[in-house]
């Protein structure tokens, strides 16, 4: 009996140090935590944070005030009009200049889950066309994003769209940030937005 109490109290310390890794990165009530880089719009609206363009039609960003480095983090977005946006990792900004790379969140067809350096390479690595399926535009969409060491994997939905690796992404450092693209006519909403330090 002893030994079951003794085994019973462990995965219960176990369960709980699991659960103190995990911080919810949006409190569903206001941007705390937070920065907003350019004129873009970010805001909460019925427990949902919102991104949408603004009258100036450029980039935006929402930051993490903390950095992360290794790190996996899981939220859902919905698209609607354009819905280009993405989820950038150990990044920096300067105005709305940002240095570091990007899982990408786009309308059909244009690689989300792939990865984009910003100002630099360009893109790394795009998701096999076929994967694009699991995009559910304008329905909620579950994204999962595991940062360790030089590599990234990215899942869309359960499906795995990219598995890729590279020395300066290992030497990055920076926040995680939220963006919407330029252009106007843009708006995506997030949820859930979950990240557990590795």
């Amino acid at each position: 009996m002893k030994n079951i109490i003794i085994a019973v109290l462990v995965f219960l310390v176990g369960q709980s140090a699991i659960a103190q890794k995990k911080v919810d990165l949006f409190n569903g009530k206001n941007l705390d935590g937070w920065i907003i880089y350019g004129t873009e719009k970010w805001y909460v609206e019925d427990g949902l944070l919102v991104s949408e363009s603004g009258p100036d039609k450029g980039y935006g960003y929402l930051g993490t005030e903390e950095n992360y480095d290794d790190f996996e983090i899981m939220l859902e977005f919905k698209q609607e009009a354009n819905g280009n946006s993405g989820v950038f990792i150990r990044s920096t900004v300067d105005g709305t200049m940002v240095s570091g790379w990007q899982v990408e969140v786009a309308p059909p067809g244009s690689d989300t889950g792939g990865i984009y350096e910003s100002y630099g390479r360009g893109w790394l690595v795009k998701p096999d066309p076929e994967k694009d399926k699991a995009l559910k535009f304008g329905d909620w969409n579950k994204m999962r994003i595991v940062v360790k060491g030089d590599n990234v994997t990215s899942y869309l939905n359960g499906v795995e769209m990219v598995n890729f690796s590279d020395k300066k992404i290992g030497d990055g450092k920076g926040s995680i940030l939220l963006q919407i693209h330029d252009g106007g006519g843009i708006k995506v909403y997030w949820r859930n937005i979950v990240l557990k330090k590795l």
